[in-house]
């Protein structure tokens, strides 16, 4: 019968099929051949979410549990929403079981399609997965929970990078360029290589690829850490929770060495005091060194910022020693040198052998220096006691912290007393000029608990030795002027 309708414009009729009307609108105006062959390969695939993860014709194979949406153009009773049965099948108006386990979105509408060809003639068929069931997966490596996952995130096909998220996010040691899907086939295991790095620099989104049930996930340790990398890993959406605080070591140069919890939004405060957390502003980062060496109480002034230590262990069970340089963070605003940390980190910062003068004043306005030392002042000062005063500063400004020379001291030196680290005490004799510099010979910057003893003077010395050696022939005199008072005589 359709054969001997003209050509050229469009015809339309009704076919009954047991007491159901189906009105058909065939558009003769492309061969019908080639109608014919559209009608068998039309399918539309969707995670319903925008994502760059949408499905393609060999990224979703339809199970048990899946809710899909199946569309017969311009017959909108036979179209509507179904879920995919026990036995892998779908029940259908009109034509009943079509099996559909195991095959693609485009497999389906052809199977679908060649079904209605019972009743229909050139059916056109999408389907769309409207809510995937949920997959059974495991994920291994550098993860932060690595373990056996039922991923069923809502109204979203379950991908790579989604699981990863569901495990905890990856760790900083994941290597993104060599992930691995290991899929069980029948034959043996199909290992699927997947190249997030790629996905995140371009957005191809082939690289996320579309999880399956019984689906291995395995993300590799980095071989060697690359810094600059390091900041986009922790920004990713699979990264791991960047509010959640750490528990790392801080060792070496630092006021307060020993484990601590680190938060993103830690700051110094005096020397030998830990750190304490501040507002982040609703900027949400996770903790780096710079964070960790300020809830240890800031560096020393003999710290080697140039040559600081992260010693990490991988999921493999190794460890890895990162070297970082805080001084091109200070003077190049290198942030890469601001290392991103992760869980049970151990930061190693080294003592320096020798640092200018310049050096150790830009350290000591670095926001991961303490915010005051205290210094002991006694003597011959006008305030002493204990001052608070900023990192490096020098001594003569120390003694006026202190409210400078009393009219007893000697002005020309005082005494500086020092506890090292390695428990021993030095006593250095130094001369005061308040016109010079910072320098190590004769105006050193001080450290915390340093002690200066500022002396009294040679005439004071000796007026009050004098004074004491008369003080006993004053008390009997005076006495003695007592007596008189009181005799008369």
């Amino acid at each position: 019968m359709l054969r001997n309708l003209p050509t050229g414009r469009p015809t339309s009729f009704i076919q009954r099929t047991a007491g159901f009307t189906l009105p058909m609108l065939l558009a003769i105006t492309t061969p019908l051949s080639c109608l014919a062959q559209q009608g068998l390969t039309a399918y539309k695939g969707s995670t319903h979410s925008g994502t760059p993860s949408s499905l393609t014709d060999d990224a979703y194979t339809l199970g048990p549990g899946d809710r899909v949406r199946i569309d017969v153009f311009k017959l909108t009773q036979l179209s509507g929403e179904f879920q995919v049965l026990a036995d892998g099948s779908l029940n259908l108006p009109q034509v009943g079981s079509i099996p559909v386990t195991g095959m693609t979105l485009k497999e389906a509408a052809n199977a679908i399609s060649e079904g209605y060809t019972q009743i229909l003639k050139y059916p056109i068929v999408s389907v769309n997965v409207l809510t995937p069931r949920p997959v059974q997966a495991s994920i291994l490596g550098e993860v932060n929970r690595p373990g056996a996952y039922t991923l069923t995130e809502a109204g979203q096909i379950p991908t790579v990078a989604r699981a990863l998220r569901q495990a905890g996010g990856i760790t900083q040691m994941a290597d993104l360029r060599r992930v691995e899907v290991r899929r069980p086939r029948r034959s043996g295991e199909q290992v699927i290589k997947v190249n997030l790095w790629d996905f995140l620099q371009t957005g191809d989104s082939r690289q996320d690829v579309t999880l399956r049930a019984g689906d291995a996930i395995f993300v590799p340790t980095l071989s060697k850490t690359n810094l600059a990398e390091s900041i986009q890993l922790a920004s990713t959406s699979f990264s791991a929770d960047k509010s959640q605080a750490l528990n790392v070591a801080v060792v070496g140069e630092v006021y307060r060495p020993g484990p601590h919890t680190v938060t993103a939004s830690a700051r110094t405060g005096a020397a030998g005091e830990t750190g304490q957390a501040s507002g982040s502003g609703g900027v949400e980062t996770p903790p780096t060194i710079t964070s960790a060496i300020q809830i240890a109480g800031g560096i020393k002034p003999q710290a080697d910022i140039r040559q600081i230590q992260v010693r990490r262990l991988t999921k493999s069970g190794g460890e890895q020693t990162i070297v970082i340089d805080l001084l091109k963070l200070l003077k190049e605003g290198d942030v890469s040198q601001d290392l991103f940390l992760q869980d049970r980190d151990t930061i190693v910062v080294p003592t320096v052998t020798t640092i200018s003068p310049a050096e150790s004043i830009q350290i000591a306005a670095a926001s991961f220096s303490p915010d005051s030392i205290r210094v002991n002042i006694v003597g011959e000062v006008k305030q002493p006691g204990a001052v608070k005063i900023p990192p490096n500063t020098p001594l003569n400004q120390a003694v006026l912290a202190a409210g400078g020379f009393t009219t007893r001291a000697r002005t020309k030196s005082v005494d500086l007393i020092r506890l090292n680290p390695n428990g021993t005490i030095t006593k250095r004799n130094i001369g005061i000029n308040f016109d010079n510099q910072l320098n190590d010979q004769t105006n050193p910057a001080l450290y915390n608990d340093d002690i200066i003893i500022v002396n009294r003077s040679a005439l004071t010395t000796f007026s009050d030795s004098v004074n004491s050696a008369l003080n006993p022939i004053n008390n009997f005199l005076s006495l003695f002027s007592i007596y008189r008072i009181i005799t008369g005589k």
